[in-house]
Order: structure tokens, then sequence, then C-alpha cells
């Protein structure tokens, strides 16, 4: 594979590729605190765009060189956000960018739950299973999935359902159909050798069963759980 960083050393390279994610994570954080602040978008509507921006970053997995240690740097965005969620979630004010992007409700505490899940799954995934199927799917499935859901159900749902929190139809249909899109996209862009529609699809479907049936919050770790079960048992 050719990279964009391959005038330089593996280690300058893969720092340069970090440094990327720095800027995109921290540049949609801002961007969606410009958007509640000066459009009026609603906090839960900026909360999952921010889910799946973050989702996203698997997207630099590509310009990592495989071939040194470094290619680990990876999860160093991520590593950073669980000290900011911690120090943020006891801490931080009302008008705290984090706040304001990333909870439904404006309660600080609410980044103790969600969004610090999130960013240790994505740091398990991106070291234990860095540019391996069962992470990328785990990544695609939580991030596009778990996203889309609850922006349609909570504003096209009509189906309601209840087993463990309120869910809907329509919301587990986008759910599903995010999931597997993603993974589709995610999977050809990273380890192509690996795409296979059909075991991506049996994995979205799982994934959406899990995201239905979980308790709010807590399906940030069960999502990816479900996902990288599946990716290890169906092939």
């Amino acid at each position: 594979m050719l990279f964009f960083t391959s005038s330089f050393s593996p280690l300058v390279g893969n720092l340069l590729v970090t440094l990327l994610t720095f800027i995109y994570v921290f540049g949609l954080v801002a961007l969606m605190n410009f958007c509640v602040t000066r459009f009026g978008l609603p906090q839960d509507i900026s909360r999952k765009i921010t889910h799946i921006g973050a989702g996203s970053i698997i997207v630099f997995l590509p310009l990592y060189n495989d071939l040194h240690w470094s290619k680990y740097l990876n999860v160093t965005i991520f590593v950073v956000w669980f000290i900011l969620l911690l120090q943020k979630g006891f801490f931080a004010s009302p008008d705290d960018e984090a706040v304001k992007t990333m909870t439904r409700t404006g309660d600080r505490r609410e980044l103790l739950k969600g969004p610090l899940y999130f960013v240790i799954v994505a740091t398990i995934c991106g070291t234990l299973w860095y540019k391996a199927f069962p992470g990328i799917v785990a990544m695609a499935s939580l991030g596009w999935g778990d996203g889309f859901a609850p922006i349609i159900g909570s504003r096209y749902g009509r189906w309601k359902y209840q087993i463990l929190s309120n869910k809907t139809v329509e919301g587990s249909l986008a759910m599903f159909i995010a999931a597997f899109v993603a993974s589709i996209f995610f999977v050809w862009l990273i380890i192509p050798s690996e795409l296979n529609i059909n075991r991506i699809l049996i994995i979205a479907l799982i994934a959406t069963l899990v995201e239905g049936l979980s308790p709010k919050e807590v399906d940030n770790i069960l999502i990816p759980v479900a996902a990288i079960a599946a990716a290890n048992f169906i092939f």
C-alpha cells in the first residue's frame, strides 16, 4: 500500500497521521459547538453527529505504516479524550464545548457514560483489532449504526417498542442500514481483501438486535462486543 507519508520515516509519517486525527476530532467538536451556539442545533443531534464523526476516525487507518510500532498511535486521540472526559465529567461548566456537543441535556455527568464508554471501546479496537475485520465492523456499527438510530427514531419513529429502553422500528431500521453500509465501506477501504457482504449483513443484523435490546448508554459497550463476537464466529 502506498502511504501519503511515504517520503518520511515510518515514525514521522505515523506521527503526522496522528496529528491529522487530532485536527479532525477537535475540529469536529468545535464545529458542533458553533452550530449549537450560533444556529441552535439540538444537543441530541450534535451529540450523535459527534458520535458518527468519532466512529469515522478509522478512515485514517490506511495512512498508517504497519511496519512500525507507532501504528498504535492511532488511539492517542481516544486516550486524550478519555482523560478529558473524566475531567469534564466531574468539573466542566455548562458552556463547555464537550458538554454542549456530547450530552443530551447539558448535564456534564453524561460524559462519564456513553462518550466515555465509546473512547474505551475505540481504544481497544485500535490496539487489539488494529486494521482487523472485527474492530472495523465494531466501530462502523457503533459509530454509524448507533449514531443514526436515535436521529431517525426520535424524529420519524412511529412504531414504538420497549424492552429495556424506548426504541422505534424506524430507528432500528436506520441502525441496520447505517451499520451495514458503513461496515462495507470501511472494510473495503481498510482491508478490501476481507470484504464479505453476507458476513457483514449478518453482523449488522446482530448489532441491530443488540441495540434494540440495550438500555441507553450501555449500548456503546454492547454493540461493539456483539459485533466483535459475531465477527469471530461468522465467516
